[in-house]
């Protein structure tokens, strides 16, 4: 046997979905190299097989297993106070895959992490490196973080100050008064951004690279306000949810329509003045000032901002809004007459059943898009079209449990491979192009599990289409087992697993 046949057997194998435990188990045996971290790291898995790579000697499985996007966060929690630090910073960095919706971590691993004394026996990292991955990784959930200025151990509080204009008066003043001194110190650090005066003092201490975060959130004097249209910062100050009327007043006005633009949506703009850019010459900023009814609160207007000049092919991550409007609201958004408004609709995935079907038949395709890629409820044929229509949401849509596997069959001898991929895989396709030109089609047409058992023989054996077919779900077990017999018995003198530790350090 060939080494090349050895390692497409063993990829095919790792990602069968038919696969028992015991076959998957195998697979994290050194000899099979690279298949068993790529197992764990890639696909949802049995009970047995997670229990198995949770108690792996090899770290670079456990890596694998802290980066699984597929297995219930809940199984990951001994990894939090894995021996390697390696480990645990990959649990807190999260799927290396790129993913628009991630799920968050449960209170408790979080609260391992954050509040750890060391990084680990292997001192490769410290606590705050391995922190500072979970703090980019969006697997802290909004409720937690509305928690921490509530939470018993001072380091969570700590941390509670650095969103310091998010949290509520009464939060503030506890942090300010809390009995560790630390976060006392740490409150008086941040609460500056809420004071116009200390803004003021501390402006000059700012590079000018510095100077938007601070025109853009923090509470501004009279002079700073007039400092910012110097400088030509206005950008920053029209988000800035502590700008004052008469800044408002000014930027409404401004000569360049983008900056008009910012502001006609905003829900503190006056009535005097949205009516005054419902008329404004340019289109843009009109339909923007035809929004701002429906942005009478900062979460409305986080709902509208969103969706505001993103395109169809937009891939943002997919978070829940901080506080989201009323379901009464969303409905509204959904029976307007600006595509605007139903694409926020659409974005939300409480919307009911009866506006999903509206929405699914909208004339807007990004409408059409973002009901795909947003809501549990979209059509599994509005998934599949908006997956042959638009590649950049390919990735997502395939992540998502109602995208159809079957029903495909009209888009045989489709010229993007990609979707003659998705067709090579559908059982109710009679004849799977095993010959496709494209690589990735006969893999997928290689994993039909309409093929004939003696068609996947003549597949196991050839090198173009083996990791396909060990890959088929109706490869027999003992056949499995039987693929799994001669790879790691002829699996080279030298054990791979040093290789799989070399991989827990990438």
């Amino acid at each position: 046997m060939s080494d090349s046949l050895r390692e497409l057997w063993l990829r095919g194998l790792a990602f069968n979905t038919a696969a028992p435990s015991d076959v998957l188990i195998r697979l994290l045996d050194g000899t099979a190299g690279g298949a068993g971290p790529l197992m764990c790291e890639g696909r949802d898995l049995p009970d047995a097989v997670i229990d198995a790579a949770l108690r792996h000697p090899v770290g670079a499985v456990r890596s694998a297993l802290a980066r699984n996007p597929y297995v219930d966060p809940v199984w990951l929690t001994p990894l939090a106070t894995d021996p390697s630090g390696l480990v645990r910073a990959h649990l807190a960095g999260g799927p290396r895959r790129h993913l628009r919706r991630v799920r968050p971590l449960p209170d408790d691993i979080l609260v391992t992490l954050l509040t750890a004394k060391d990084g680990g026996e292997d001192n490769r990292l410290t606590a705050d490196d391995i922190a500072g991955n979970l703090d980019l990784s969006r697997q802290v959930s909004l409720s937690f973080r509305r928690s921490l200025a509530d939470r018993e151990h001072p380091e969570l509080r700590r941390r509670a100050t650095w969103s310091w204009e998010s949290l509520t008066p009464s939060q503030r003043a506890g942090l300010l008064d809390d009995p560790d001194p630390s976060v006392r110190e740490e409150a008086r650090n941040h609460s500056w951004v809420l004071d116009p005066e200390q803004v003021e003092a501390r402006l000059p201490s700012y590079e000018r690279r510095g100077r938007p975060m601070v025109f853009g959130r923090c509470a501004l004097s009279p002079a700073l306000v007039e400092q910012c249209f110097a400088d030509g910062m206005v950008q920053p100050l029209a988000g800035n949810r502590q700008a004052p009327a008469h800044a408002l007043a000014r930027l409404a006005r401004h000569p360049r329509a983008a900056v008009r633009a910012l502001v006609a949506v905003r829900p503190d703009l006056g009535a005097d003045l949205g009516a005054e850019l419902s008329r404004d010459p340019d289109e843009d900023v009109r339909m923007r000032a035809r929004l701002q009814r429906f942005s009478r609160t900062w979460a409305e207007y986080d709902m509208i901002d969103r969706i505001l000049d993103h395109g169809p092919n937009c891939t943002c991550p997919i978070t829940a809004p901080a506080t989201p409007p009323s379901p009464d609201w969303f409905a509204a958004c959904a029976a307007s007459g600006e595509p605007v408004l139903r694409r926020v609709a659409a974005s939300w995935p409480g919307l009911p059943g009866e506006l999903v079907a509206a929405l699914a038949r909208d004339e807007d395709e990004e409408v059409r898009i973002r009901l795909a890629c947003h809501h549990p409820l979209a059509p599994p044929r509005l998934l599949l079209d908006v997956f042959v229509a638009r590649p950049a949401h390919r990735p997502h849509l395939l992540t998502l449990p109602a995208f159809p596997r079957t029903g495909t069959s009209h888009l045989v001898g489709h010229p993007d491979p990609q979707v003659r991929a998705l067709t090579a895989a559908d059982p109710a396709v009679p004849d799977p192009p095993v010959e496709d030109p494209d690589e990735s089609v006969r893999r997928a047409a290689a994993t039909n599990p309409g093929l004939t058992a003696r068609a996947l023989e003549a597949l196991l054996a050839d090198p173009r289409t083996a990791e396909g077919a060990a890959a088929n779900p109706s490869l027999p077990v003992p056949r499995m087992h039987a693929l799994l017999d001669r790879c790691l018995n002829d699996a080279p003198a030298s054990p791979t697993t040093a290789q799989g530790r070399g991989a827990a350090d990438a």
